[in-house]
């Protein structure tokens, strides 16, 4: 399936490109980081603006997250109860913990950093009730952070997407690690400065 959409993307781009992380914050197995690394090595070689592709990729998604927030909405407590059965409930588990405790923190990072969180978090935010204008602001800016991440790497790495698969790994690596640590250097930190 992989191969089909990358073949499609000369052809249907920004559509294309925007359909994929519409349906991919919908939790729909699409390849939308890879479609995302082939459309800015698209951007480097000028096949296709770059402004135009990172405008397309963040609208498909801002548009899926709000979609996932309105049927969360709608579909209140029933609809999370009958998701969090089978196979989603570890997810649905997690999703939950996160708004509960970080809220708008919780939609910036399972944009980008916790992705495959992203759309159960979109469904949750939404039945819990959470405001609909942070919860946009907060997406916006992780889903600026994703297409962004992925659509840059695509450029840098001028369309292999190999080589910018493993740049973007190690970098995600290095954040996702690092975070932990900074944030118990700076817990010592006031612990130390407290006993002074």
């Amino acid at each position: 399936m992989t191969d089909w959409l990358l073949s499609l993307v000369p052809t249907y781009g920004l559509w294309l490109l925007a359909a994929c992380t519409f349906a991919s914050c919908l939790a729909l197995p699409i390849p939308a980081s890879v479609l995302m690394l082939a459309a800015g090595g698209f951007a480097a070689s000028g096949d296709l603006g770059l402004a135009p592709v990172i405008a397309a990729a963040l609208g498909g998604a801002v548009a899926g997250d709000q979609t996932g927030f309105w049927l969360g909405r709608k579909g209140g407590a029933p609809l999370v109860t009958r998701l969090e059965r089978g196979a989603r409930a570890g997810l649905m588990g997690r999703a939950r913990g996160l708004i509960a405790t970080r809220g708008g923190l919780a939609v910036f990072l399972s944009r980008w950093l916790f992705s495959p969180l992203g759309p159960y978090v979109n469904l949750i935010g939404g039945a819990m009730g959470q405001g609909w204008l942070g919860f946009t602001l907060w997406g916006v800016a992780g889903e600026a952070v994703w297409c962004g991440l992925y659509i840059l790497a695509g450029r840098a790495a001028g369309g292999n997407l190999t080589a910018a698969s493993d740049m973007l790994g190690s970098a995600l690596g290095l954040v996702a690690t690092g975070t932990p640590v900074l944030g118990l250097g700076w817990w010592l930190l006031r612990l130390a400065r407290r006993g002074e």
